[in-house]
């Protein structure tokens, strides 16, 4: 979806009345739609579960203890008081989240009574979340024992955000039928422009450098647009989108500084 945006340029507050934190935000404050609420928490969550999974993981859990204990964290986050407790203040879920799970991971009882494999109730299907593709972003085994927990759950989550978008335009492209453009250009939307080889695009492409210029131009725009929303979703008000963009690119470049 894009954007709204006013006549300075500027997106509209309006925009953010539908946004899934900001409509948990208000329905906990309200009282009512608490359904709607929930869908938006649950949609949210699911966006979450490779950072909350590789958190775990780092804390020392094995992976089918870090499975169960994912699972166990969602379903405390939908079925609990999370809502209620959501201080619109702390500005964007992602810090909320984080919060809670390092609350939950300390609390002894919660640890003891994870649901197992296979028990009576699940989030979402483990073997669902694992058919989905594949994170891009690689961390090796020396980074994943060496980075702390929460700058590992930072990077996850900045590149969720960014597989997202770029999923998202690659299908846009799909149905304007430039899937083979998305394919060939979608790997130098975040580069610099000095490591971008627009002749070696043209001969892949067999289009003239200046049609690979704009079609670059182009995509980089929606891309931006699109990452744009997807940091949108998980904040409450238009002045927090810039400054949660600012922290997901500084997470990516910590990622990649050490990479």
């Amino acid at each position: 979806m894009k954007p709204d945006t006013t006549a300075k340029g500027e997106h509209s507050p309006d925009r953010f009345a539908t946004t899934r934190w900001s409509v948990v935000l208000s329905c906990a404050d309200s009282g009512t739609g608490e359904e709607k609420a929930r869908e938006a928490l649950a949609q949210l969550c699911r966006t979450y579960w490779r950072p909350i999974f590789a958190f775990i993981c780092r804390r020392g859990y094995s992976v089918p203890d870090a499975q169960d204990l994912t699972q166990d964290f969602f379903l405390m986050v939908l079925e609990g008081d999370l809502l209620k407790r959501a201080d619109p203040s702390r500005g964007c879920f992602r810090s909320l989240l984080l919060k809670a799970l390092q609350n939950f991971l300390i609390d002894n009882a919660a640890k003891k009574h994870a649901r197992k494999r296979g028990g009576d109730v699940q989030f979402v299907s483990w073997d669902d979340w694992m058919a989905e593709a594949p994170s891009h972003l690689s961390i090796s085994a020396r980074e994943a024992e060496s980075w702390p927990a929460e700058k590992i759950y930072d990077v996850r989550w900045a590149a969720t955000a960014v597989e997202h978008a770029l999923r998202r335009l690659g299908e846009e492209c799909e149905i304007r039928g430039r899937r083979r453009v998305f394919d060939v250009l979608s790997g130098c939307l975040a580069a610099e422009r000095e490591d971008v080889s627009y002749e070696k695009l043209s001969r892949t492409l067999d289009v003239p450098e200046a049609s690979v210029k704009r079609l670059v131009h182009q995509l980089r725009l929606r891309y931006r647009e699109l990452l744009r929303d997807e940091v949108a979703q998980t904040v409450e008000k238009p002045d927090d989108v810039d400054e949660e963009l600012r922290y997901l690119c500084a997470a990516l470049a910590a990622g990649a500084s050490t990479a």
